[in-house]
């Protein structure tokens, strides 16, 4: 069995070495892959000097990273996990039993605050709305969406779809896992302070901007006829509220007295409609490239739990 445990580094001097010394205790039989993302401070010589691979990705963000990674790197389990020294590495052997036990896809590491400071307000309050959101559109969600420790199957690391950029690819990552039905857990983790001189690179309200986004573009993909019917309902409301005083101005003179507002609610009638339809059809396209994804998805053997079997 190969484990692959991928690191994305941007200027984390301050924490790599401590990570990367960690990591190799947790599961020493692991290759471990740190993915350089244009650090100015010395990251990748750093984790080149601890005899680690170190590989380098221009195009500027954690999702291109990750989607580097994930297109690289030949592995049967892999671990995700951020440069920033924040996560304990002790619980990664655990995390991975867990998955070839109970022959799971992806096993998240939900965050236990070590103190109040661990996180920004901002970020915290992001996160729980954001992670509400997702489990209200797309079903079952989890409690820590955003958490930068996760552990995969190859079956999910070769069934993902390169969409995200930036930090939003956690969002997406989740989103994967749930469109596709995959087995999953939810694990509690200890989540620690950042190591002196070591500073979050995540923006509270740009990419907070950016997952509503991907959030906002998925839905039009993936439950279209959620999102164009509601707008057709909305306006067919309109129209209603619109639409009573003039029919029963109608009714009672047989004259229609604000021709103009009521041409205007004929056109959006039209427009509800058409909203709805294209709806309907999109929902239908999205079905059969959704089968299509999960026909993909399980043409992908699970090597390694037919090994262990």
């Amino acid at each position: 069995m190969k484990i692959a445990i991928l690191i994305p580094c941007f200027n984390e001097a301050a924490a790599i070495k401590q990570v990367i010394r960690d990591f190799r205790l947790a599961l020493p039989q692991a290759e471990i892959y740190v993915y350089d993302n244009n650090s100015t401070d010395g990251t990748p010589d750093l984790a080149r000097h601890e005899g680690v691979q170190v590989r380098h990705e221009p195009q500027q963000g954690k999702g291109h990273v990750v989607c580097r990674m994930f297109s690289d790197v030949e592995a049967d389990v892999y671990v995700l996990v951020d440069g920033d020294g924040t996560y304990d590495a002790k619980d990664a052997t655990h995390f991975v039993s867990i998955l070839l036990d109970q022959q799971l896809d992806m096993v998240n590491g939900k965050r236990v605050e070590s103190d109040s400071d661990n996180y920004r307000r901002g970020h915290r309050v992001g996160n729980w709305v954001l992670t509400r959101m997702v489990s209200i559109l797309f079903g079952r969600g989890l409690s820590d969406m955003l958490s930068g420790y996760k552990i995969f199957s190859r079956r999910f690391v070769k069934s993902f779809p390169r969409l995200s950029a930036g930090f939003e690819i956690e969002t997406q990552l989740v989103i994967h896992a749930l469109q596709m039905s995959m087995p999953s857990v939810e694990v509690p983790t200890k989540y620690f302070n950042r190591p002196r001189g070591s500073v979050s690179k995540l923006n509270t309200y740009s990419d907070g901007l950016r997952i509503l986004q991907t959030i906002l573009r998925l839905l039009i993909t993936e439950k279209p006829i959620l999102f164009f019917g509601g707008i057709g309902m909305v306006i067919l409301i309109i129209c209603l509220l619109l639409g009573i005083p003039i029919v029963s101005n109608y009714l009672e003179s047989g004259l229609v007295p604000r021709l103009p507002t009521w041409v205007t609610i004929i056109s959006l009638v039209i427009v509800s409609i058409m909203s709805t339809l294209t709806g309907l059809l999109m929902q239908a396209i999205t079905y059969n490239r959704k089968e299509t994804r999960r026909l993909i998805y399980l043409s992908i053997p699970h090597s390694i739990w037919n090994r262990r079997n």
